[in-house]
């Protein structure tokens, strides 16, 4: 049996590389009626100064969109991005997914230390535990 989203799916990407990957094992499981989104999250620092610009950030965002469409290219899939701002990544990622009426998050883990995981709040362990939708955990490629 093979996993397939015949609807809209919410798929946060971080980073080039996340995107990346991210997408290149999503893309077997979309159809000609998927319609992904998908979505960067500025993260404001609620009354603390932001580590950049918005603009640094916007371009930083479009960078992140370009690496991730690459392995959708050929997919039939509707393919979308919106750059979403908020305080807390995985509520704001819930909070579009609830918009859009999504069918799931979905997302691959990076691979990080406990250390990282523990200073930065670990948004995939977030995105599991407090899922307003359901979330799908695709395998990281080697």
């Amino acid at each position: 049996m093979t996993l397939t989203f015949d609807g809209t799916v919410i798929v946060p990407v971080a980073d080039p590389d996340d995107g990346k990957q991210t997408t290149t094992a999503l893309v077997s499981h979309l159809t000609d009626s998927s319609h992904v989104v998908l979505v960067n999250v500025i993260e404001k620092g609620g009354g603390t100064i932001d580590k950049a610009s918005p603009e640094q950030r916007k371009e930083y965002a479009d960078e992140i969109f370009a690496a991730a469409r690459k392995p959708l290219a050929d997919s039939p899939a509707v393919i979308e991005s919106e750059v979403l701002y908020g305080t807390a990544v995985a509520e704001t990622i819930f909070a579009a997914a609830t918009e859009r009426d999504a069918e799931a998050v979905v997302f691959s883990p990076r691979k990080s230390n406990r250390l990282v995981e523990l200073l930065s709040g670990d948004v995939a362990r977030q995105l599991v535990k407090n899922g307003s939708v359901p979330v799908v955990a695709l395998p990281q490629n080697s």
